[in-house]
């Protein structure tokens, strides 16, 4: 890339996040590795006290707000005791099933009570990929979140691991987060998760990959920067599914960025007011968009 055209993508890039504080719906999608402890692998309960705080500003702001949230299997395993390595080994689904489904009434209760904290009212949402593809089920989503919304509701959503296998499984939380807004036609998806954004490389195993903070266009040779890697046991989405989450977003008319929550939950404070954070990926409505054409 010449000189002069860097440093245009610069210009246009900083100008553009500017206009960040004019969106209006907005999806923030948190993945585990952000709300578990390091160490511990057990709930974070500072984070997610910060992160309704976060929630609810911007709700006082007269946005309309969606949190997609990962979380639900780690809630219920440590609900259950049930060892991580042990838990990373087990191979049947039923386990599997059982963490999530205690873990996400666990999980639901404990947002409820922080967003009451700040007076914010919330209410949890369940899906699988069904619920999606299907064009009536859709439509029964697309309203259940039009009224909750239209209620000054904070939906939390979630995949509903409880009843899901393979067939009917999103998989992820990114791509999980990237359907949403597509159905709820949100202008701004922030993806929180342990990475800065988008490398030209895994950074962790090479010191010489680029951090990109700028994408106007999603192409082909852009996702071949994903990885299938993830920085933590507890999470189930790497780079791919981000930059197929940016591909749905994208596509739909949707601006995302991808952020560091292990930089402090202020940085959904700071995206919105512009500053140079994270990957930003440009909306690019494609007129021929249907979602079922992502979905997988």
């Amino acid at each position: 890339m010449d000189e002069i055209r860097k440093q245009e993508l610069e210009q246009e890039n900083l100008s553009y996040r500017k206009e960040l504080q004019n969106r209006k719906r907005i999806v923030v999608k948190i993945g585990s590795s952000s709300l578990l402890h390091k160490t511990t692998q057990r709930l974070n309960y500072y984070q997610i006290d910060h992160l309704a705080r976060e929630l609810s500003d911007l709700k006082n702001q007269g946005k309309d707000v969606v949190l997609v949230s990962s979380g639900a299997a780690a809630a219920g395993r440590e609900a259950l005791g049930i060892d991580l390595d042990i838990y990373r080994q087990e191979t049947r689904m039923n386990i599997k099933q059982a963490c999530a489904a205690v873990g996400q009434a666990r999980l639901i209760e404990i947002y409820q009570k922080f967003f009451s904290e700040y007076n914010q009212a919330s209410a949890q949402v369940l899906m699988t990929k069904l619920t999606v593809a299907d064009g009536e089920s859709c439509r029964n989503l697309i309203n259940t979140f039009e009224e909750l919304l239209s209620l000054n509701v904070i939906p939390v959503v979630n995949e509903n691991d409880s009843v899901a296998t393979d067939e009917f499984l999103v998989g992820d939380n990114d791509n999980l987060s990237a359907m949403v807004s597509s159905v709820i036609h949100a202008d701004l998806l922030i993806l929180l998760s342990d990475v800065d954004g988008l490398y030209t490389d895994d950074p962790r195993s090479n010191r010489n990959a680029r951090f990109i903070d700028y994408v106007p266009k999603m192409t082909d040779h852009l996702m071949e920067f994903g990885k299938s890697s993830t920085g933590s046991g507890a999470g189930t989405g790497g780079m791919s599914t981000k930059l197929h989450a940016g591909r749905i977003a994208t596509a739909s008319g949707c601006d995302m960025v991808i952020a560091n929550a292990d930089l402090g939950l202020k940085i959904i404070h700071d995206i919105m007011a512009g500053e140079n954070i994270g990957t930003l990926f440009r909306a690019d409505r494609d007129p021929d968009f249907h979602l079922s054409d992502y979905i997988f």
